[in-house]
């Protein structure tokens, strides 16, 4: 990600950081274990599942890692020469076997065809990387919580279920393979999955800000959503060495021992009708967090940004629930200028980004190891650095979507 910090995970011995809560009316959650400094790594992770989003990714990312593929010294994959890798190291690691045995046949022909569009891709994409896992692996996925039903019409388990089996060896699938099972893991798919996403550039139209992969974090899986976060993630997909792809999650700003630790589940600047519509489908609840509890007031105006311009670049998928966060009820107070319309405006001045065209989520660096706080701010999406003193509101308002 462009303009990374050195060591984005730097005092990321952040294991004590947060315990695993069972939270009334929300099922399980992250709560801190102790206080929290604005910028700390709460944790870092690696992907237990990692797979590509659709069938061009394959010919753009290496087949492993996911970093670009290079232009003139790509290693084609020995097997499927469908994938490619970055590196004879990431050749060596290989990708997922039962779909490195459907892009096989025919050079991936068979997986096209079973899959023509990317919403059947990315599903089926998911379905052969779990189906590679190892047994222990596997039951790991099938633990986490599930998604609500999808609407009819809008996920065929069962078709999906005959493509894994036209297009997978049986000997290479489980002993458990069956449409029960299919459907199962359909379900942690829609709950779970995090998208590592191209890293947004100045100018970038939107159909080029698509997510390079999708990952199932199982720690990171725990979070739940609340509209003014107190934490957001980060990857650096392009960044050398291991563990491009895991995920990093920082604090947005101080956080008091007990407090839920809440990230959001899509770009900060969605109005309110469409925050409530993705939340209800996708994880089956709806949000009553302070800003919605505001925004649930405001006349619905149908010629307002609908909001798409956030759609892809902060989606992520986990356990359904929200937060509150007492810390930045104080603050936005504090900030909002009296503007009883939207006492939250402080939070989208200081944590969104104001790149053109970007709307990722602003946190501070992680502390220096004396403790002493960075005062600079890194865009999860974009990779812009902004000084804290630079974060002052435009004449047009926070930049939220009303």
């Amino acid at each position: 990600m462009a303009s990374a910090p050195q060591n984005p995970t730097t005092a990321a011995a952040a294991g004590d950081a947060l315990r695993v809560a069972d939270l009334p009316g929300r099922g399980r959650g992250l709560v801190s274990a102790r206080s929290v400094r604005e910028g700390e790594v709460l944790f870092s992770e690696p992907a237990l599942l990692l797979y590509p989003s659709t069938l061009a990714s394959l010919r753009a990312y290496c087949a492993a890692c996911f970093r670009a593929l290079p232009a003139a010294a790509a290693v084609p994959c020995a097997s499927c020469r469908a994938a490619a890798f970055c590196s004879p190291a990431c050749a060596a690691a290989a990708h997922p076997r039962v779909l490195c045995a459907a892009l096989s046949h025919g050079g991936g022909a068979g997986l096209a065809a079973a899959a023509p569009t990317e919403a059947v891709q990315e599903p089926l994409l998911f379905l052969l990387a779990a189906y590679s896992l190892p047994d222990p692996a596997l039951r790991a996925v099938l633990s986490l919580s599930s998604a609500p039903p999808p609407p009819p019409g809008a996920q065929d388990a069962a078709g999906l279920h005959a493509a894994v089996a036209a297009l997978a060896p049986p000997h290479l699938l489980p002993a458990g393979f069956s449409p029960d099972l299919t459907a199962a893991l359909l379900a942690k798919d829609r709950g779970n999955s995090f998208a590592i996403m191209e890293p947004y550039r100045p100018g970038m139209s939107l159909e080029l800000l698509k997510a390079r992969a999708y990952a199932v974090y199982p720690r990171a899986s725990l979070f739940n959503h609340d509209c003014l976060p107190n934490a957001c993630h980060f990857d650096y997909p392009d960044r050398p060495g291991t563990g491009n792809t895991d995920i990093v999650v920082r604090a947005l700003h101080d956080i008091s021992e007990g407090r839920e630790v809440c990230i959001s589940y899509f770009a900060a600047n969605w109005r309110y009708a469409d925050r409530q519509r993705r939340l209800l489908e996708d994880y089956g609840f709806r949000c009553e967090c302070d800003r919605c509890q505001v925004e649930s007031r405001w006349k619905d105006d149908d010629d307002d940004n609908n909001g798409d311009d956030g759609d892809d670049a902060m989606e992520e998928e986990e356990d359904g629930g929200d937060g509150g966060d007492d810390g930045m009820e104080e603050e936005g107070d504090a900030n909002a200028d009296g503007d009883d319309d939207f006492p939250h405006a402080y939070f989208f001045v200081r944590y969104l980004c104001d790149s053109e065209g970007c709307w990722g989520m602003l946190a501070p660096l992680p502390p220096s190891p004396n403790g002493e706080l960075s005062h600079v701010f890194e865009c999860n999406l974009c990779g812009k650095l902004r000084k804290e003193e630079d974060a002052m509101p435009d004449e047009g308002g926070s930049g939220m979507v009303h």
